[in-house]
């Protein structure tokens, strides 16, 4: 993974509610076996229409947001389905923060093993950030949002700031153990 520190970006806004890993990455996309090439597919059904092509009216349609990094989402981001797709779709298509006022626990914690970083704030916040044309800047180091001249704070577990900070996925956290998984190995020995 890619060590997180600092973004800014222009935000994506995509103000509604519950919305579902199926309408993230819809199942039919599923069949890949890596991490990468989902990000076409993202959001499939809102972006494209049933005769496959571009429904101009979905914001991220709107090439103002192209380089965008900053989604900014209603409430209950990521609920149904446990499919770490989600995540790996909004990862390859290049958001790295997710802003929302609240997320579902398996999908947030999917976002961290990905290297994307979830902000829970308040549902004025999100309403503040959708409605911003100028850059937001997400600093992890010093856990605050900065826009339209204003800086708000963040909270985010230690341990989970510092894999994302240091790069480190699920195997390089189980490797800076190495040392001790090679001395428990001797002692024993099948």
């Amino acid at each position: 993974m890619e060590k997180f520190n600092r973004v800014l970006s222009i935000g994506t806004p995509l103000d509604r509610p519950n919305i579902d890993t199926d309408q993230i990455v819809p199942k039919q996309f599923l069949k890949l076996v890596q991490r990468t090439g989902f990000g076409k597919f993202l959001f499939y059904d809102w972006r494209f229409e049933p005769d496959g092509s571009t429904n101009k009216d979905f914001v991220l349609n709107n090439p103002k947001y192209s380089s965008s990094h900053i989604l900014i989402v209603g409430e209950n981001f990521g609920c149904g389905s446990s499919r770490e797709h989600a995540a790996w779709a909004l990862k390859d298509y290049g958001f790295d923060v997710i802003i929302a006022p609240s997320f579902a626990d398996i999908f947030y914690n999917n976002c961290f093993k990905n290297g994307i970083l979830p902000i829970t704030v308040s549902k004025k916040v999100v309403d503040e950030l959708a409605q911003t044309s100028s850059a937001i800047e997400v600093d992890l180091t010093t856990q605050t949002i900065k826009y339209d001249n204003k800086t708000l704070s963040f909270s985010i577990d230690e341990g989970r700031k510092k894999t994302l900070l240091e790069g480190l996925d699920d195997i390089a956290i189980t490797l800076l153990h190495q040392d001790k998984i090679t001395a428990f190995e001797k002692t024993h020995a099948l």
